[in-house]
């Protein structure tokens, strides 16, 4: 199932520009990773701000608003450091509209306060939706009490797996999170199996990767 895209309240329309020397003052980002930006950044745009005044959702669980951003793109390729950057610089959960050659996705990490350190947030891994046209079809946000359950909602929507009976947000991201670390190993693994010569490390590669596919196969139960 393609992931929704969402059909913002038009009450909560900013619209404003962000400049890049924004994100750059803000986003601890070096020499290298602005010229990234300027080779696949065309625009940054403030586009929806999800909050109590405009949404009428109390804010709970230190969610006080959500921000969309829209970014359009020179390129279909955006290097996640770019959006980490941006996250760094907003104290804020931000979900990503990426736009593209009459295209569009959904990006977003989960984001959330640190429990350790007052006024720093969490950034985990980045889950995208598929690409779609710009003009396809939007629903409504979903139904939610609050905008803590609203942004778990907007996150769950982008997972590539559902969550188990019972599962938590955090405890999904992580198993996710782990499934696609131990997924990533398994086609490095596999590639170098298909390079061994020595019987011996063959044999050896081939327990490795069963025990790797057996793991894969219980997290994405």
């Amino acid at each position: 199932m393609i992931p929704a895209l969402f059909d913002f309240p038009p009450q909560a329309k900013v619209g404003r520009v962000l400049p890049k020397s924004k994100i750059y003052q803000h986003g601890r980002v070096s020499v290298a990773l602005r010229e990234r930006f300027v080779r696949q950044v065309e625009q940054i745009t403030w586009q929806y701000k999800l909050a109590p005044e405009t949404i009428n959702l109390l804010a709970r669980a230190g969610i006080e608003e959500i921000e969309i951003f829209d970014i359009a793109l020179k390129t279909d390729a955006l290097d996640e450091d770019i959006l980490r950057a941006i996250d760094r610089a907003i104290p804020l959960p931000v979900v990503f509209q990426l736009q593209h050659g009459q295209r569009t996705r959904m990006v977003a990490a989960y984001k959330r306060p640190s429990a350790a350190e007052a006024g720093k947030w969490v950034i985990d891994g980045y889950f995208a939706g598929e690409w779609q046209p710009a003009a396809a079809e939007r629903r409504a946000l979903p139904m939610a009490l609050d905008l803590h359950s609203l942004y778990e909602q907007l996150l769950r929507s982008l997972l590539p797996k559902a969550a188990r009976p019972g599962e938590s947000l955090p405890e999904q991201v992580e198993r996710l999170a782990r499934l696609r670390s131990r997924q990533n190993e398994y086609s490095k693994m596999e590639a170098r199996l298909h390079k061994e010569r020595q019987f011996n490390r063959k044999v050896a590669l081939n327990a490795q990767l069963r025990d790797l596919k057996t793991e894969i196969e219980q997290l994405s139960a």
